[in-house]
Parts: structure tokens; C-alpha cells; sequence
């Protein structure tokens, strides 16, 4: 007996320091993207790439007929009573439960604010009235890295909510990481609101889900058991989106020591599926930040490569418009200055630039009179007409080189290359500090074991 309890303690502590690194992992993850300074999300959006910070826990939908059990199994595994549980419809929004510093309870605006993820629900006309945040100081099994959603219960007839149940469960379908879709043996199994909407989420989101039998052990003996979940089963498979082989369903129920139950409680089995998704979660965030890091650092080097090429053609063309416009606007110039220039005697000429300078404008003007004189007495205006013709040419070819592409500020790439120098000097090196902390954490699992 002695034995089993020391292994017993050996193995919660092992899940301590697992959720501890754990913990750490993701929230080191999530700071790495969401710092205002040098965060990846800051950088990704300087590059106009989207790019969304890792949560720090994962979330879990919990969601099935009225009095399935979502309220009593969250109350369990958080070892405190938070949510109320009872035959009537208690939960008639969705409440948020997650751990936090101290306990607190938010209404639907600051539960918008807390989780950044789920701001597109406040879409849906109505829910934001109904949306509440419940904060738990709780440490039990891996309660710090997983926030859980209670949804309402599901009924048929004539009971309308507030707001589109439907679409707002099936949005929260694509934003969890895992949805539990608890069936209650007592009459409200087959609900068909229930299995309508468990249809419709199982067609895009099918690995997410788990179905639990709850409350099992009020079936009544074992027989009676099995006859609620072949019905169960058969009814879900009837449904072409949850018509697949080996449908599993496991029969849990909260332990109660007052009330014992021969019953086989698969509970346990839930919290390892939780237990799963948290490591898969930190594997995929360390993942997720290798890969955005490469994006990132990818992106800063092309931007940078791109804008020095456009600085190489943004020269050669400011080139081209320089050269075209001087020739547009000297090419007439220098032809009426050579008339201009043979106006002055060469002593005036001498007198006003000098005899060096003068010698220069001379031999300038014998050649443009050399030029002019192998026209044709009338076609002096034909000259005229190429000469202003050739102008124009030139400042058009100028105009159309005028053109050139921005190209980034000295600011601009100072800022590309910090970012590039930070994701590979800090970020990168980080990353890889964690994936070690993570890979050591689970050698240490794996010796206690």
C-alpha cells in the first residue's frame, strides 16, 4: 500500500513539473510573438504578413443536452465549484473558466477584451450579453494550460435562446482545440438539436471532437447501459458526417466516495486526452514559432534584396531622365547661342570672356555655321522643325524616365535589419532553449515512469 502511494506521489509530482515547464513554454511562446516591442506580430505586420500570437492555454468546448454533465465534470476537474449544476437549464450563455491569480468573474465586454482569439463572436447579435468569464485560483491536474467553454444546454421544442445558438457553437467548433460532447443515458441523449449540431461541427472539425457517455453510472446496471449507448451510437451513425468505424464513446461519471458505483468510470481518460492536446499544443507552438521565425527572417532579406535592386533601377533611370532632359533642353540652346555668339566681333567677344574662353565659343560657332551651311538655302525651316522636333523627343523620353518605384526609407531598412538580426540572435536561440527544456522534461517522465 505503501508502494502504490509513493508511486502515486512520485507520478503528481512528475505532472507538476510537466505543467510547470509546460506552462512556461507556452507563455515564453506567446511573450516572444506578443511583445509591443520586439514582438514577431509587430514584425510580421511591418512585413504585411497576418500573423496571430500562440494562446498560452489550450481551449476546450464542452457542450451536449440539458443536464448532460458539461457544469459538473468542469467543477471536478478544477476541484472547486464554479459552475452551478442542477436539473433546470443553469447555463444559458457560454462561460469562460480559467485559472488566474485570483477569483473573479467577468461579464460578456471583458471577456471579449481577455480573449482576443473569440472577439469575431460578438458577430453574432445577442451573444455578447450572454458571454461570462469565471477565474479560478485552482492548481489541480493541468488546470493552469486549459481554459474550459461551458456552452448552453441544448433542448428541442419550442425553447428559443437569445441568440444563433447554432452558429455560435459551430464558430467555437473552429477555434477550440478540442470539443467533448457529453450524452446524458437519461432520456436527453438523442436530443436532435444536439445531434444536428454535432453533425454539422463533425464535418470540419471531426479530430477535435470526443463523446463521453456522462453520468453513467445513473443508467441503471450494465445491460441498460449498453442498450442507452447502441442507441446512442446507432443514431450518430445514422448520420452521414459521423458514419465512421471504430466510434468510440467511454462511460465516465464524477467520482463521488459517498456513493459507490461498480460502474467503469473512464474519467481518467479524459483527463489524458487533455493531457495529450497540452503536449501536442506545446510541440505545435514551438513549431508554429520555427516557422514564423523563418518567414519572418525570409521576408526581411527579400524586402531588403527587392528594395536595393529597385535602388539600382531608381538610379539607372534618374540617369536616363537627367541625360534626356539636358539633350531636350541644350539641343536648341546651343544652336540659338551659336547665332547669338556670331553677333559679337571677336574684340567684344575677347573683351566679355576672355581671349581663351572667346577662342572656345569661336570654333563652337564655325562648327554650327559648318552645319547649318550644308542646308539648303529653304530648307532653313526644315532645320528649325527637326532641331525643335529632336527637343521635344528628348524631353518626352526625360518625362517617361521621370518615373520611379518608392523604395524604403534609411529607417525603414535600419528596422529590417534589427529584425532580421533579433530573430536570429534571440529568437531563434530561444527557441531552441525550449524545445531542449520541453525534450528534457519528457526524458524525466520517462525515467520516473
Amino acid at each position: 500500500m505503501s508502494g502504490r502511494l509513493r508511486h502515486r506521489q512520485a507520478a503528481n509530482a512528475a505532472g507538476k513539473i510537466e505543467e510547470n515547464v509546460n506552462e512556461r513554454i507556452l507563455s515564453e511562446c506567446h511573450a516572444l510573438y506578443a511583445d509591443p516591442k520586439n514582438g514577431l506580430v509587430k514584425a510580421a505586420a511591418a512585413l504585411g504578413l497576418p500573423l496571430l500570437a500562440p494562446r498560452k492555454k489550450i481551449s476546450i468546448m464542452l457542450m451536449g443536452n440539458h443536464s448532460a454533465g458539461k457544469s459538473s465534470f468542469i467543477n471536478w476537474y478544477v476541484g472547486e465549484h464554479i459552475q452551478r449544476t442542477g436539473v433546470a437549464i443553469e447555463t444559458q450563455g457560454f462561460t469562460f473558466v480559467t485559472s488566474g491569480r485570483r477569483r473573479e468573474s467577468l461579464t460578456g465586454n471583458a471577456t471579449l477584451h481577455l480573449y482576443q482569439h473569440f472577439q469575431k463572436l460578438e458577430e453574432i447579435t445577442g451573444v455578447s450579453d450572454y458571454l461570462s468569464t469565471e477565474i479560478s485560483t485552482s492548481r489541480e491536474k493541468r488546470f493552469g494550460l486549459v481554459t474550459f467553454i461551458d456552452t448552453p444546454g441544448l433542448v428541442d421544442g419550442d425553447m428559443k435562446y437569445e441568440f444563433d445558438v447554432e452558429r455560435a457553437l459551430l464558430w467555437l467548433g473552429d477555434q477550440v482545440d478540442l470539443v467533448f460532447v457529453f450524452f446524458d443515458p437519461m432520456g436527453q441523449a438523442l436530443c436532435k438539436r444536439t445531434l444536428n449540431i454535432v453533425e454539422r461541427l463533425s464535418e470540419e472539425n471531426g479530430e477535435k471532437m470526443r463523446f463521453y457517455l456522462s453520468k453513467a453510472d445513473e443508467a441503471g446496471d450494465e445491460s441498460d447501459r449498453q442498450r442507452v449507448m447502441m442507441q446512442i451510437v446507432q443514431e450518430l451513425c445514422k448520420r452521414p458526417g459521423l458514419n465512421k468505424c471504430g466510434f468510440d464513446m467511454p462511460t465516465i461519471y464524477i467520482p463521488d466516495p459517498a456513493k459507490p458505483s461498480r460502474c467503469l468510470n473512464q474519467i481518467d481518460g479524459v483527463c489524458t486526452t487533455i493531457e495529450k492536446t497540452i503536449d501536442q499544443s506545446v510541440q505545435s507552438s514551438l513549431n508554429h514559432l520555427e516557422r514564423d521565425c523563418d518567414i519572418i527572417a525570409e521576408s526581411s532579406e527579400r524586402r531588403l534584396r527587392e528594395d536595393s535592386y529597385q535602388t539600382t533601377l531608381n538610379r539607372k533611370t534618374w540617369i536616363k531622365h537627367f541625360l534626356f532632359g539636358c539633350l531636350g533642353y541644350l539641343l536648341p540652346l546651343c544652336f540659338l547661342a551659336s547665332f547669338v555668339i556670331g553677333c559679337f566681333s571677336d574684340d567684344s567677344l575677347t573683351d566679355m570672356a576672355g581671349p581663351d574662353i572667346a577662342h572656345a565659343l569661336r570654333v563652337y560657332t564655325e562648327v554650327v555655321s559648318v552645319l547649318w551651311g550644308w542646308l539648303a538655302q529653304d530648307s532653313y525651316l526644315w532645320g528649325v522643325f527637326v532641331i525643335l522636333g529632336s527637343s521635344g523627343l528628348f524631353l518626352l523620353l526625360a518625362r517617361f524616365y521621370s518615373r520611379t518605384e518608392p523604395t524604403l526609407s534609411r529607417r525603414q531598412k535600419r528596422n529590417l535589419r534589427e529584425t532580421h538580426a533579433y530573430i536570429q540572435e534571440v529568437v531563434k536561440p530561444r527557441k531552441v532553449e525550449l524545445y531542449d527544456l520541453y525534450l528534457r522534461q519528457c526524458i524525466l517522465d520517462y525515467d520516473i515512469s
